[in-house]
């Protein structure tokens, strides 16, 4: 304790929250050798813990929102996330806020938070490709990197953001492109948004489209959103896959389409009977990079189609969910997929 000759000096350091929600940068397994582990065993303050050298980016507070590999992710979880991160932002307490998070749907929670966190303030998701316990785990370094953005004034403005591999993506690029390698995560369609090396971070643009900040999009109030089903498209596609969706409720319905968004015959007249009853349908594509035009190869403005443009599935998916809380017309939801 100080004496009363003693002043304490203030602390100038950046506060940031790591919201945790499990996943593999929390996994647990019986030896430091295996590929077999269960993820969301160790707690946020334990991973807190373990790297004391983030005391020196930042004044650091965890908070455990769930423990779930993100294979089990929910929106019922991304809504709380959302939320509670409006409210820390909201307030003059907390400069940042990192969320630790399974790299299965880490793009999707990305880009919901992208759409509906309405503050400029950094947000970071970070997790791993390897467990806690692994010889040479990646999740600790990506931790101490994702503080030192989330810590970074520089981050502000630029949406949510993930940090992976020394790597900082946009929410609206970031994509999964390998099930075990820790460079996994690409930005394929507009590139990074920086790197990051040991806390030392070096940007290269803002994104190109709205986020954040300047987002149409709130979950104030919202206690489930609408139905939207993926359908993956292949050769001699079932039709029926689109009377599938509608008969169990579906208010939308995403195609990850061949090539340019592309689907058969049979699947195009079913998807066409689905927009005339109110359904609507969105070309993406199982593609791995590239956007779906539109009116490339099929007439969508005949048929009542969305073209996904750069968006990959799952985050049409999103997006669309977050349009259809509201009346739109196909204009206003194609205009959206312009725009987001």
């Amino acid at each position: 304790m100080p004496t009363r000759k003693e002043k304490r000096l203030p602390d100038h350091r950046p506060r940031v929250m790591i919201l945790a929600t499990g996943g593999t940068i929390a996994g647990s397994a019986a030896s430091a050798a295996q590929s077999s582990y269960a993820p969301g065993q160790v707690g946020v303050d334990a991973m807190i813990e373990a790297l004391p050298g983030m005391r020196s980016l930042a004044r650091v507070r965890g908070e455990q929102v769930a423990s779930v590999g993100s294979q089990d992710m929910t929106f019922a979880i991304m809504r709380r996330l959302a939320g509670r991160i409006n409210t820390l932002l909201a307030s003059d307490e907390i400069n940042g806020v990192v969320v630790t998070h399974g790299t299965d749907t880490m793009e999707e929670t990305a880009y919901f938070l992208n759409l509906t966190v309405h503050s400029k303030a950094p947000v970071v998701l970070t997790g791993a490709m390897r467990p806690f316990t692994a010889i040479s785990a990646d999740g600790p370094l990506n931790l101490y990197n994702a503080v030192a953005v989330a810590a970074d004034p520089e981050a502000a403005g630029r949406g949510t953001l993930a940090v992976m591999n020394d790597r900082i993506h946009s929410a609206h690029s970031l994509t999964k492109s390998n099930t075990t390698a820790v460079e996994t995560f690409i930005s394929p369609i507009n590139g990074l948004i920086g790197t990051v090396n040991y806390g030392r971070n070096e940007y290269f643009r803002h994104p190109f489209r709205r986020h954040t900040h300047q987002s149409e999009f709130s979950i104030d109030g919202v206690t489930d959103l609408p139905r939207v089903d993926i359908l993956y498209a292949c050769a001699d596609m079932p039709a029926d896959l689109i009377d599938c969706s509608v008969e169990r409720g579906a208010k939308g319905i995403v195609v990850a389409g061949d090539g340019n968004g592309n689907m058969n015959a049979a699947t195009i007249e079913r998807a066409a009977q689905a927009a005339k009853k109110g359904v609507v349908i969105v070309r993406g594509s199982r593609v791995a990079t590239g956007t779906v035009g539109r009116n490339v190869e099929i007439d969508d403005d005949h048929l009542g189609f969305i073209a996904a443009d750069e968006l990959n599935p799952p985050k049409a998916r999103i997006l669309l969910m977050l349009a259809l809380l509201k009346n739109r017309t196909r204009r206003q939801i194609q205009k959206l997929f312009y725009t987001y």
